[in-house]
């Protein structure tokens, strides 16, 4: 994997650039849509290639794991196959999933015993098998196994959590090393930023990260439930140390406009689930502001979901069509709204690119903000 820094914006810390993959050009900054099971929710691939037209989606280790398991991944030949996507994917550890499941499970160095939220069956990740089970999916970008402090969280206890996910990045590339690559293409491997909400942690964590000398690195244990001044001043503690040349991936994260003041500080990559599930609750975010479109008040409003026309979806539909979709729980409305969803967090990032490239992003952030922020 290579990193191309093409520009820094002169305003603020947000950077244009490219990352290129064996799987292809991913540009930045950018948003990678959630596919937990090898599906975005509700989207065929051929939608997601064609009208919402990422670089790079994500897939879920933990979820993967379980299902469809490793062993039917590596008879398809990967993930890339099994779900016939031949652009960029990238896994996430596990480490968030097991930390959502705090009443089922028992972290040790060792690693962490979790019980399965399908059957109840018992299982353990280590750093070591999660980097064999990283390579059975064959995501082109994996990451380290890590711990996901929760908010808040005591000083001492995020203090060790961070030392032991530190051992533990230590043992994830040390151990993949030894497991060769099952698909023919190369594999990069993130490590974790940590530390919760403590400025000097952070430091910490960063400054051990970048020591490590890998091609990309990711900030986690944010949007965890902090309230977003705090997440964009651990944002900026971490942007300031990690490398330049470097990718930067904050998981997890978030809103619009969470999403533009992160890059605001440096970050190149995101995800999030937000897009996809406030749309299946009829949650639709625009330019101009947030509708939930199962509102009365668009009953007889027949003009498109979005007048910009940002997706294909906003020109074709009005927003009376939609909300009635919603009211007879007709599954097309849950899809309409997600592939707008997406379709807006995909211009959202490439007019940001556009603007820092253009050399006014800063102005143009704060604009977006301002009119983002309000409830149609």
């Amino acid at each position: 994997m290579t990193f191309d820094l093409l520009k820094t914006d002169e305003a603020s810390k947000a950077r244009a650039g490219k990352v290129t993959t064996d799987h292809g050009v991913i540009e930045t900054p950018i948003f990678m849509p959630v596919g937990t099971v090898a599906s975005v929710k509700g989207v065929h691939q051929r939608e997601l290639k064609n009208d919402i037209n990422p670089d790079i989606i994500l897939g879920n280790t933990y979820h993967l794991y379980l299902r469809p398991q490793t062993d039917i991944l590596e008879k398809a030949g990967g993930l890339h196959k099994f779900m016939n996507w031949d652009r960029n994917i990238l896994t996430d550890s596990g480490g968030y999933q097991v930390y959502s499941l705090s009443a089922n499970r028992k972290i040790k160095e060792e690693g962490v015993k979790f019980k399965s939220h399908i059957d109840g069956s018992y299982h353990f990740f280590t750093p070591e098998n999660v980097m064999e089970i990283q390579r059975s999916i064959g995501a082109d970008i994996i990451m380290a196994f890590d711990e996901c402090t929760p908010y808040p969280c005591d000083y001492h206890y995020a203090k060790r959590s961070m030392h032991m996910t530190h051992r533990w990045l230590d043992r994830c590339i040390a151990h993949l090393d030894k497991v060769p690559v099952k698909y023919g293409y190369n594999q990069t491997l993130f490590p974790i930023v940590q530390g919760s909400t403590y400025k000097d942690l952070r430091k910490q964590s960063a400054e051990f990260i970048a020591s490590r000398d890998a091609l990309g690195n990711a900030i986690g244990g944010l949007s965890v439930g902090e309230p977003a001044e705090e997440m964009y001043a651990m944002t900026e503690v971490v942007t300031e140390i990690l490398p330049e040349d470097k990718p930067r991936y904050l998981m997890g994260v978030g809103t619009p406009i969470n999403i533009l003041e992160n890059i605001a500080l440096g970050v190149d990559m995101f995800d999030c689930v937000m897009p996809t599930r406030n749309a299946r609750n009829g949650m639709l975010f625009t330019a101009h502001g947030t509708i939930n479109i199962k509102n009365r008040k668009w009953a007889e409003d027949f003009s498109p979901i979005d007048e910009m026309g940002i997706t294909f979806v906003d020109t074709e539909y009005s927003k009376a069509y939609l909300r009635h979709l919603f009211s007879v729980n007709e599954l097309l409305g849950k899809q309409i709204a997600t592939i707008h969803n997406l379709g807006f967090y995909m211009w959202l990032v490439r007019e940001a690119r556009k603007h820092i490239l253009a050399g006014d992003f800063y102005a143009w952030k704060n604009m977006m903000v301002k009119q983002m922020d309000k409830r149609l």
